[in-house]
């Protein structure tokens, strides 16, 4: 223990009062060094392949918001949000005496949106055909599929202020506000089972010729409004009746359907998780669309041939830079400050959150210091991932992949650069000490 104390004090020491090694940049995995106790250098020549796949679906009835909208994506082509709830009533008691009034949806914003809110967004707000029930009994995914009646219950068109107004008030159709009234009145209706069999639900639809944004509302204080009065000796008195979102049922009964009509043709390869499309064939970019379930996969290739060095090695540290595609983004396609990295089998299945050794989640931090010069970046720390694929066996397959955080409930998307070209968008960054080589 006091030799390795001893080594690091060493360590520290040349790390800080050497510059002639630790900017070695043009340093070769298997090269010869000349002969010293201790060497640093800092290596930037590792291969990093990095691909674009695609999960076949994702889990949004985990989601944290219902996600409403569509716009065009000069990327990735028309991107299309809508969700479907099943509601339930707070009570099944309305009184005999009542009389029905008006009935109306209360959409809270959450403060989230993607692209265009200067222009015009539309909801349709249709009846469900059929009970929520996943189809395989547990989870609804961006690409389930539940039916709906054509007619409309009620709709908005809106300027979308999802920073500056509560909530929208969508005026739904007498018709069913009356039914509904009249069914819980006469106690046609009166537990949970009947009322789901009877009302299925409802889908939030955004107009089909929309190209604004896509907007996150609250599903936990959105609800439907019903309006009754009971008339007294002098005035009427005002009552309401509220049906929510139900989240209390096991699996719950909501989701958001998430799609895209690709005009990208390299996206259109991606037919399923299992194929990958490397940065070189798709004009030097690999592509994240958190909605839809584009990622990017990043693989390093020839960390082993750090054993090949003579002498023992010890890694210091390791920083991946991916660089976003100068005018992928903008005020509207935002680029978000952080992303969330995941690790993937062999089947691009994805396997655990990639944690640092704190046991905090890894995420990577973009760095706008040199933002007026157009040189900005993403830049992860991956000093323990790194570690552990060199203590591991040598031929085993190791990728990451990045992430919107909460990525079944936002549709974020990135356009990165990849390692072709003299300004090379994608750098692995490993500090690396050398010692006890052969004299």
């Amino acid at each position: 223990m006091r030799k390795l104390l001893g080594f690091i004090a060493l360590l520290i020491l040349l790390v800080s009062c050497s510059d002639d090694t630790i900017n070695e940049s043009d340093f070769v995995a298997g090269g010869t060094f000349t002969n010293s106790n201790i060497r640093v250098v800092q290596i930037d020549t590792m291969n990093v392949e990095t691909y674009t796949m695609k999960f076949d679906s994702l889990v949004t009835s985990q989601a944290t918001r219902m996600l409403i909208g569509k716009y065009m994506d000069p990327v990735f082509g028309a991107v299309k949000s809508s969700s479907y709830a099943e509601l339930l009533p707070n009570s099944y008691f309305i009184d005999s005496d009542a009389e029905y009034d008006s009935i109306a949806f209360f959409l809270k914003y959450d403060n989230y949106y993607y692209s265009d809110t200067l222009k015009n967004n539309t909801i349709h707000i249709k009846e469900l055909s059929e009970l929520l029930k996943p189809a395989d009994g547990s989870d609804f995914y961006n690409t389930s599929k539940v039916g709906f009646l054509e007619e409309d219950l009620g709709s908005i068109t809106y300027a979308p202020r999802p920073l500056g107004t509560d909530s929208l008030y969508i005026k739904l159709s007498d018709s069913l506000g009356l039914d509904l009234f009249e069914q819980l009145q006469q106690k046609d209706i009166t537990n949970t089972e009947e009322f789901k069999d009877y009302f299925h639900g409802i889908t939030f639809q955004p107009g089909e010729d929309d190209d604004g944004s896509i907007v996150g509302f609250d599903f936990s204080t959105s609800v439907m409004r019903m309006y009754y009065s009971i008339s007294g000796e002098e005035s009427r008195t005002q009552f309401t009746a509220d049906f929510t979102i139900n989240t209390t049922s096991s699996p719950i009964p909501f989701f958001n359907q998430m799609s895209v009509v690709e005009t990208n043709e390299y996206l259109k390869t991606l037919t399923d998780k299992e194929v990958v499309l490397n940065s070189s064939e798709s004009d030097n970019q690999s592509f994240v669309q958190s909605g839809i379930g584009y990622t990017t996969k990043i693989e390093f290739l020839n960390l082993k041939t750090l054993f090949d060095i003579q002498g023992q090695g010890t890694l210091l540290n390791a920083v991946l830079k991916i660089k976003p595609v100068l005018g992928s983004y903008s005020d509207e396609l935002a680029l978000r400050d952080n992303l969330s990295l995941f690790i993937v089998d062999q089947n691009n299945d994805l396997t655990e959150q990639l944690v640092g050794t704190d046991n905090a989640a890894v995420q990577a931090t973009l760095n706008r210091d040199g933002q007026e010069f157009n040189d900005i970046y993403y830049e992860i720390p991956l000093t323990t991932y790194i570690e552990g694929i060199l203590s591991t066996e040598r031929d085993a397959d190791y990728a990451i992949i990045l992430l919107p955080e909460n990525y079944n409930s936002t549709v974020d998307r990135f356009v990165l650069m990849g390692k072709e070209g003299t300004n090379q968008g994608v750098k692995l960054e490993l500090t690396y000490a050398i010692y006890d080589e052969d004299e």
